[in-house]
């Protein structure tokens, strides 16, 4: 989607289709490669800086498609040294987006949709509703221009990806992939490695097997509980697709070699971190190759859930390590700022904003 409604963004064309056009135009197809290296490896925003393609083609290009940086509306620095910008799109609607700064390296926390319709009664974007999907431009804005904001100021480099921030990302499976062959492509792509990227559903079962065939990127499973009634409560997609069609699904996931499935596991006091609750986790995953991130639940005005006990957590989390499970307690970043795990709202009244 393009500021100017007589212009195509030209990230969301494919290679393919960039192809496509140009031999429509009567141009060469090659050149799609070298106006996507422009794009994407050189980080240039105007056509007539691709000094390699004639003057035509450049005037061609300017005729047909723009190339534009998402709006930073706000930035939010936390404590921590994570960083949360407010994009405005081209409509007037909002997305949110997080840097979080790791030990050598930077992860991107992306959205997918602006809103979401998932209704999972713990998080925030859930309670501003759904507006609509991300073109794959608008996806790969989020990389793109943070890649070069990183890239411009020094240090250190973005090297993951999590698809965790707004949005169900199965639920815009087109436009998910299609900016996944963007970020992960090599040549003519931003370069993001496959291994370092993190694709999370809330369990939308059918378009899994999916994932798992047209891309080679890690897959997590907000899974959040271990019985069909508290998940439902929790996560309504669960009526439709309850824990053993998803857990079936895992079992079925053609994972790549020497990977394994992430299943993130939000601990709700009183409602999810039981010990009763770790044991049947213990046996739900034992048929898949699973690692396990605990997520003390980030608390939020409006909400009545709270944060289990430190000792509880701990508890929780020795007995799935003594079962011999990788699982590791995620304690969220950028928590002062609302950008923590289940906190991204894209402050709501983004949803409603058109003007």
């Amino acid at each position: 989607m393009a500021p100017e409604s007589s212009k195509i963004d030209i990230k969301d064309l494919s290679r393919q289709q960039l192809s496509d056009w140009l031999k429509g135009q009567g141009r060469r197809p090659f050149r799609a490669d070298q106006i996507l290296r422009w794009v994407y490896l050189r980080q240039v925003d105007r056509f007539d800086d691709m000094t390699n393609l004639g003057k035509p083609l450049r005037a061609d290009l300017e005729t047909a498609f723009v190339n534009p940086r998402l709006q930073v509306e706000s930035e939010a620095v936390s404590r921590d040294g994570s960083r949360k910008l407010l994009f405005r799109l081209h409509d007037g609607l909002h997305i949110e987006t997080v840097i979080i700064p790791e030990k050598e390296h930077f992860t991107l926390c992306v959205s997918s949709q602006v809103g979401c319709s998932q209704g999972c009664s713990f998080c925030m974007t859930a309670k501003g509703g759904f507006a609509r999907n991300l073109s794959a431009g608008e996806i790969i804005s989020q990389v793109r221009d943070v890649q070069h904001q990183v890239s411009m100021q020094g240090g250190m480099p973005l090297t993951n990806i999590v698809f965790m921030g707004m949005g169900e990302p199965l639920a815009n499976y087109k436009n998910v992939v299609q900016a996944l062959d963007v970020i992960t492509d090599g040549d003519f792509g931003l370069k993001i490695s496959t291994r370092r990227v993190t694709v999370s559903t809330a369990g939308l079962v059918p378009k899994m097997a999916d994932l798992g065939r047209d891309t080679q990127v890690n897959l997590a499973v907000s899974l959040n509980a271990t019985d069909d009634d508290t998940r439902s409560r929790l996560m309504p997609i669960n009526r439709k697709y309850p824990i053993a069609d998803l857990i079936g699904a895992c079992r079925c996931y053609p994972l790549p070699p020497r990977r394994k499935i992430t299943f993130e596991y939000i601990l709700m006091k009183g409602v999810n971190d039981s010990i009763a609750d770790a044991e049947r986790l213990v046996k739900l995953l034992r048929p898949i190759k699973a690692k396990i991130n605990l997520i003390p639940f980030n608390e939020h005005p409006g909400s009545d859930f709270k944060r289990p006990d430190a000792s509880r957590i701990s508890q929780f989390q020795e007995l799935l390590a003594d079962h011999h499970y990788t699982v590791i307690v995620r304690h969220s970043k950028g928590q002062d700022i609302g950008a923590a795990c289940g906190q991204l709202s894209a402050e709501v009244r983004g949803l409603k904003t058109q003007d």
